[in-house]
């Protein structure tokens, strides 16, 4: 895909800052919440890339880096677990 294409894609998906009660909020098109698997009350994550852009994702960064100690720590004392676990 051409820049120029990529660019006029990216402007009719555009979207508006607008008022929400006392705050502010965008307002996602019912098309993309379901592309996104995304409905009412979930949650997403702005994750900025090196690139200055940023990312949304419906996983936390911060869990998912918990995760991966937790399963490092199973892995080192599995043996330990396993007695505990009798």
């Amino acid at each position: 895909m051409t820049e120029s294409a990529r660019d006029a894609k990216a402007e009719g998906n555009a979207l508006h800052i607008r008022k929400i009660g006392n705050s502010v909020g965008l307002i996602l098109p019912k098309e993309l919440l379901a592309r996104l698997n995304l409905k009412e009350g979930d949650k997403v994550y702005p994750l900025e890339q090196p690139d200055g852009s940023l990312r949304l994702s419906p996983f936390d960064p911060k869990h998912a880096k918990t995760m991966e100690i937790a399963r490092q720590v199973m892995r080192e004392y599995r043996d330990t677990l396993a007695a505990l676990a009798k």
